[in-house]
């Protein structure tokens, strides 16, 4: 299991990501457009600077759902690479079996 604040605090960051979602996709429009003025474009920077760091997206963390691990992870599945194991292992994992040689 990982540290539980580690989980809280990705959890949080999660939340701070979908809060500023629209806020920072529309600076980020501004702030690309090549058509506005640069004055409101710079403005547009210094905005998207000011939002908090944990709401961008590539501050969240792919951790798993069963134990929070943050590493071997399947973006498909949200488990880790040993949860997923244990779980084709218990045969929970519908038309996957466990591998062995």
């Amino acid at each position: 299991m990982a540290k539980k604040s580690a989980v809280e605090r990705d959890l949080k960051r999660r939340r701070l990501v979908e809060k500023f979602a629209d806020k920072r996709a529309a600076l980020k429009a501004i702030s690309k457009d090549e058509d506005v003025p640069q004055e409101e474009r710079f403005a547009a920077r210094l905005a998207l600077a000011a939002l908090p760091r944990n709401s961008s997206a590539t501050r969240t963390r792919n951790r798993c759902e069963l134990t929070g691990r943050p590493r071997g992870v399947y973006r498909k599945l949200k488990l880790s690479r040993i949860g997923l194991r244990d779980m084709a292992s218990f045969g929970q994992i519908p038309g996957m079996v466990k591998s062995s040689w």
